[in-house]
């Protein structure tokens, strides 16, 4: 015990001398955390404050163009813009602007729009009621215009990710679909004269609704903070990589390792005094992130992070994740030979297993092959654990295979770090 203490205070006073350093590592996660869900959070979105500008080019000046305008208007996302420089904007000037990145997204409606879509609806009510049989005693059509399809134009900044084309594609489908339908039913009350009015209602049948999980009777809604504080906790404890595996360089390099193996200290002990100290460090990391989403993050307009009864299975989990940070940075440490070697290996080597564990994309949106390898990154373990306990209520039984992943994971790491510096030293 009094070999491990010994290995503890002489991780601290190497800490102490990067003092720098060891601000850095408490300050930066906070700064990502906080950057990050800013801007992901959609009730900041929605503050109006960061108001997406789109161009509407409206060629039709008609019934469908007007809901059109109206429904972007009553959007708190979107900030509908018809003038540049107090000039009216045509569909060149439009594609222009946004194939220069000034404007992520203009909408180009086509001309008689509105017109030929009630015509074409006319039409096929026309036809129905017709092979119904009761054309002879309801007014017929004049004329009958042949109507082709009609294209809205959506012109994309070329540099908006394919999620966001995704989002207002599928919402001005929706738009223009429930305009349709209104005219068909306000078409059949036409046709069907006197007796048609009032038959037809125009209030959707089929709606969404959301459930979420309930606690004692009370809803719990996601929120971007739930996601992101377990992400970028597991992001920044795995980054001690750097500079645990740097200071194990140093001893290496400096000649500190060679004179602690003269005393009568065995390797596994001066791994251990490591783990204890990084161990502390991170567990800080994590408490201090968890204090900022709790106490800071509803004075910057953001949900408070909710740990009512879920700490100290937080804690279990960030415990067993420490351990994997750790075990991985002892072992980046062990085989780098040198500082150059193990800081830019160590950085990179996070953000991949950072990429493939889910904490930028989401798992469920990554290609099957990807889905697969992502099963074997300690940070899909971790994260996994944080979501069942922060979003599923679970249990310790629940996340047992998780921490049990994350614990077998530092084992190996310690083991290959112990293996390699047996068999280095026997050479």
């Amino acid at each position: 015990m009094h070999k491990l203490i010994s290995s503890i205070r002489k991780e601290i006073l190497l800490l102490r001398r990067d003092f720098g350093g060891v601000i850095i590592l408490f300050v930066m996660p906070l700064i990502l955390l906080i950057a990050v869900t800013l801007i992901q959070n959609r009730d900041f979105a929605k503050s109006g404050h960061s108001k997406i500008q789109i161009l509407l080019v409206d060629n039709d000046n008609g019934a469908v163009s007007k809901s059109v305008n109206e429904n972007l208007e009553k959007s708190e996302i979107f900030s509908v813009v018809t003038k540049i420089d107090d000039q009216k904007i045509t569909e060149k000037i439009a594609r222009e602007a946004v194939f220069k990145g000034q404007y992520q997204l203009a909408i180009v409606i086509p001309e008689n729009l509105s017109s030929d879509l009630q015509s074409k609806i006319d039409q096929n009510v026309e036809k129905i009621i017709g092979s119904l049989g009761l054309t002879d005693s309801l007014p017929k059509t004049i004329t009958k215009k042949i109507v082709g399809q009609k294209n809205v134009n959506l012109y994309f900044d070329p540099a908006v990710q394919l999620s966001f084309k995704d989002a207002v594609m599928s919402n001005i489908d929706k738009m223009i679909s429930q305009i349709e339908t209104k005219s068909i039913y306000t078409a059949f009350e036409a046709q069907l004269g006197e007796e048609g009015k009032g038959q037809f209602e125009q209030k959707s049948f089929i709606a969404f609704r959301e459930i979420n999980p309930t606690v004692n009777n009370k809803e719990i809604k996601p929120n971007s903070v739930q996601h992101n504080v377990p992400a970028w906790t597991l992001f920044a404890m795995f980054f001690i990589v750097i500079p645990l595996s740097i200071n194990i360089v140093k001893e290496k390099n400096q000649g500190t390792f060679i004179r602690l193996r003269t005393n009568p200290v065995s390797y596994a002990t001066v791994l251990a005094g490591k783990t204890v100290t990084y161990l502390i460090i991170c567990m800080i990391q994590f408490y201090m992130m968890v204090a900022l989403a709790v106490f800071v993050f509803p004075g910057l307009g953001l949900p408070a992070l909710n740990v009512e009864g879920n700490l100290i299975m937080l804690s279990i989990v960030a415990f067993f994740s420490a351990f994997a940070a750790i075990g991985y940075g002892i072992l980046v440490g062990t085989i780098a030979k040198t500082q150059e070697q193990s800081a830019p290996f160590g950085s990179t080597s996070v953000i991949v297993l950072a990429a493939l564990g889910g904490v930028w994309v989401p798992v469920f949106a990554m290609p099957h092959f990807m889905q697969v390898v992502a099963q074997f990154s300690p940070m899909n373990w971790g994260l996994n654990a944080f979501y069942d306990v922060f979003l599923r209520h679970a249990t310790i039984l629940d996340i047992l295979p998780e921490i049990s992943l994350l614990l077998l994971f530092f084992a190996i790491t310690i083991g290959l770090a112990l293996l390699y510096d047996q068999k280095k030293r026997s050479l």
